[in-house]
């Protein structure tokens, strides 16, 4: 996938999970270059009091710290004190420790949990069968 069409299956995803309002005013992909370290930006809620600011690494290698601390830099910048940093990949131990040693408040979501997230509000799958298992319910038939 290219990097800037992942970029946009975050925010869509982070969407799909309830934040932000109407489409368009509360979820948006940065510009593709000078983005200064922020991949996206969506309103934490409807009326779009705060804003989370989303980094979005499509990549194969583990991500170390310097990311981590690159986007806590840049979250600096924009005067925010909430990111989320989502990869295809994994995290690295001494990112994660980065993160959670930092005032901002930095969500780190891997590859693997990004698929359940996909899975779980249905952006970028799609259902293939649905099947019904009936049993006989015994309290229907129960005499009281």
């Amino acid at each position: 996938m290219d990097p800037y069409k992942f970029e946009q299956l975050v925010v869509d995803l982070l969407f799909a999970m309830g934040y932000g309002g109407s489409r368009a005013e509360a979820a948006q992909v940065t510009q593709k270059s000078n983005d200064h370290g922020i991949d996206g930006i969506i309103s934490q809620d409807r009326l779009g009091l705060d804003v989370i600011y989303v980094q979005a690494k499509r990549w194969q290698s583990t991500v170390g710290r310097e990311p981590i601390q690159s986007f806590v830099g840049a979250l600096a910048g924009k005067h925010a004190s909430k990111g989320v940093f989502i990869t295809t990949s994994d995290f690295h131990k001494n990112a994660i420790e980065y993160a959670r040693g930092v005032t901002h408040k930095i969500i780190l979501i891997d590859g693997p949990r990004l698929a359940q997230l996909m899975i779980e509000h249905g952006v970028g799958v799609s259902t293939v069968r649905t099947i019904a298992i009936k049993r006989v319910d015994s309290d229907y038939f129960e005499e009281g």
